[in-house]
């Protein structure tokens, strides 16, 4: 008798506890074990995915998408019946757009060649996150399309933040959010994760939704088949020879323009001069 109760209370004092809360890492490391492992997605050093790319008044462009390890990328679209590049070679990002008018290789602004570094990462900003330099914090659970999941803020090397929600069952990532410069002003995407399948071992999403926050408009990504480790040569991503530099932002520059020429006004000097300074600003903006 007496056994039973002190078995009864040992029961209820562990029931009454408090369960561990779980830190950052701990959620960190059931999502690289959702991956297959750490020895698995070490084992991932390329993708060829091919689908299609569904936008708005539904249009539909296929598309093909690779990477290689380190971090090159190179992802090509059909619209309109021409093929648009984007690559990244590891260092520099070029593209491509014969639907613009650009039929000619160019390298891409500053800031879209350090979103391209950034989504080059074949393994994602959680895996080795502190090798790189990046910091992560667990900051509760939030509700992403009517199911739990763990919201992480991540700190990148350079102080940028990234928001990434992992399911709470499978702990597979199911939505992420992002602050990023396009064209000197800041735009806060959101993209959502869905379709989950096992793809030789390594679980990958064919569905990805994205769009600016608070906007109606999506781009989504549709993918119908997945190579893993297909052969991929590094002139895939390479920049090629004679690529034209980065454009200027010519909306920055005609600000700058106006502004100078307002202030040069006001002090009594020759508008020419402001012609003058205005090229010079353009000049230091080039890459």
């Amino acid at each position: 008798m007496l056994r039973k109760a002190l078995a009864g209370l040992a029961l209820a004092a562990l029931l009454a506890a408090p369960a561990a809360a779980q830190t950052a890492d701990d959620i960190v490391a059931k999502y690289i074990k959702a991956q297959g492992g750490m020895e698995k997605i070490k084992s991932l050093n390329s993708t060829r995915m091919t689908g299609k790319m569904v936008m708005g008044q539904g249009m539909e462009a296929p598309f093909v998408m690779m990477q290689k390890r380190p971090k090159q990328s190179r992802i090509e679209f059909t619209f309109q019946g021409m093929t648009g590049v984007q690559a990244y070679d590891g260092k520099n990002g070029w593209q491509m757009m014969p639907f613009m008018g650009k039929k000619e290789p160019e390298a891409v602004p500053a800031e879209q060649n350090k979103i391209m570094d950034e989504q080059s990462d074949i393994d994602g900003q959680l895996v080795d996150y502190k090798a790189k330099g990046n910091k992560v914090e667990l900051l509760g659970k939030e509700q992403v399309e009517g199911a739990d999941a763990y919201k992480l803020k991540i700190t990148l090397k350079d102080g940028q933040e990234r928001i990434v929600y992992l399911d709470a069952d499978s702990y597979l990532e199911v939505k992420t959010e992002a602050k990023r410069m396009v064209r000197g002003s800041e735009v806060e995407t959101e993209s959502y994760l869905s379709d989950y399948k096992d793809e030789s071992g390594h679980m990958m999403p064919h569905t990805i939704e994205s769009g600016v926050k608070g906007s109606p408009q999506r781009q989504k990504l549709v993918v119908e088949k997945i190579e893993c480790n297909p052969t991929l040569p590094d002139t895939l991503f390479a920049m090629p020879a004679g690529t034209k530099p980065a454009p200027v932002d010519t909306s920055k520059t005609a600000a700058a323009a106006k502004s100078g020429t307002a202030k040069d006004a006001k002090a009594g000097a020759k508008p020419a001069a402001a012609t003058s300074d205005t090229k010079k600003d353009a000049t230091k903006k080039k890459p």
